[in-house]
């Protein structure tokens, strides 16, 4: 069975860029990577172009980069197939 990280997202659509503007905690003090994107949320534009975003700027495959929960809130699950949670921070690390 194949290793999964999960990495905590908190998404702005609609903004003026994609990007990865860094990390910051949630409202329970979890860590959470905040993300905007251009896209706007509707039919799953804003989550396919978080998942494209994500997958580029962690170096794998789309395929590998899936919602795990959150589809229609702000807050959102990413499970990132083939890498560690280890691995997973370290190729975050710096943004």
């Amino acid at each position: 069975m194949s290793e999964a990280a999960r990495l905590p997202v908190r998404l702005t659509p609609g903004a003026s860029a994609d990007r990865i503007d860094g990390w910051d905690v949630d409202a329970e003090g979890r860590p959470v990577l905040q993300v905007r994107v251009r896209a706007r949320p509707v039919e799953g534009e804003a989550n396919a172009a978080l998942l494209k975003l994500l997958a580029k700027t962690l170096g794998v495959p789309k395929s590998a980069v899936t919602l795990d929960r959150g589809g229609q809130s702000r807050l959102k699950m990413i499970a990132v197939d083939g890498l560690s949670d280890e691995d997973l921070r370290a190729r975050l690390t710096g943004l």
